[in-house]
């Protein structure tokens, strides 16, 4: 369960489909929790202007900024929102392999990220493929992933290998069942399209895209997901799947060796579908 110092995530759109994903947290005094937020911390502010809102709305101070990677629909917020903080510096945790210019404090996958004052830990996963530095953020239950699991898909691999993309969404696959993905696009009703063309018979998918649907009709966002419900409906986590390796297969001409090569016979058919 996510931890008692962190009050509701609040989604704030940017660009088309873009989420800055706002974290509010309690100050720790002294080992309380206060009655209300007193700051946010922010992930991947690639527009400063609905943080700044926020920030003002709300009343709050930005405790820190964390970025998945070095992409500018994810970083050109940054130098603004650190210029506009009224006191003190604002910690900025980035991918040290993607040289991002505002990074105060760069990681490498494996660190734990620890904001005392707020009495919030993070640990860091290291998920090269869609760049070669990318990394994600995990909190007891919760996972900022950026740009490498969405809702039903996952990102491109730009930068990276096909093999670091796949063993990449495989650690993410052994987390606990219930954690939440929290990622940085609104892609999932297209990504669900292409889901029902790689299973057409999978009822998961179906049931989702019926959900979602609905969802996006009424204006609200179709993610944070499960990942119960990624496993069960997102082809890029099911290269185990028999229906998965049987489309893998007429991609390809040929039976797949393995899950890299199931996954990217997929996930080249992704990239023109």
């Amino acid at each position: 369960m996510p931890s008692e110092m962190i009050s509701a995530i609040v989604p704030l759109n940017a660009f088309e489909d873009n989420y800055i994903w706002a974290i509010p947290v309690r100050l720790n005094d002294s080992g309380g929790v206060a009655a209300s937020t007193t700051a946010i911390i922010v992930v991947d502010p690639g527009d400063a202007a609905p943080v700044l809102r926020y920030l003002e709305d709300n009343g709050v101070q930005l405790a820190a900024i964390l970025v998945t990677h070095h992409h500018g629909d994810h970083t050109a917020g940054i130098a603004e929102l650190v210029a506009h903080r009224a006191r003190g510096l604002v910690p900025v945790f980035g991918p040290a392999r993607d040289n991002i210019a505002q990074v105060t404090h760069p990681v490498r996958g494996g660190e734990r990220i620890e904001l005392p004052e707020f009495g919030i830990t993070f640990e860091v996963l290291d998920l090269p493929g869609h760049t070669r530095g990318h990394v994600a953020y995990y909190h007891r239950g919760l996972l900022f992933c950026g740009d490498v699991l969405f809702g039903a898909g996952c990102g491109r691999v730009f930068e990276g290998t096909m093999a670091e993309m796949q063993a990449s969404l495989a650690k993410i696959a052994a987390l606990p069942a219930d954690t939440l993905i929290y990622c940085a696009h609104e892609y999932t009703q297209a990504n669900l399209r292409f889901a029902r063309a790689v299973e057409p018979d999978n009822t998961a998918i179906a049931a989702r895209a019926k959900r979602v649907a609905q969802q996006r009709a009424a204006g609200l966002p179709s993610v944070p997901s499960t990942l119960t419900e990624e496993r069960a409906t997102n082809p890029f986590l099911r290269w185990d799947a028999a229906a998965v390796i049987a489309a893998a297969t007429a991609r390809r001409g040929s039976p797949p060796g393995n899950a890299i090569e199931v996954f990217t016979a997929i996930r080249e058919w992704k990239n023109s579908f």
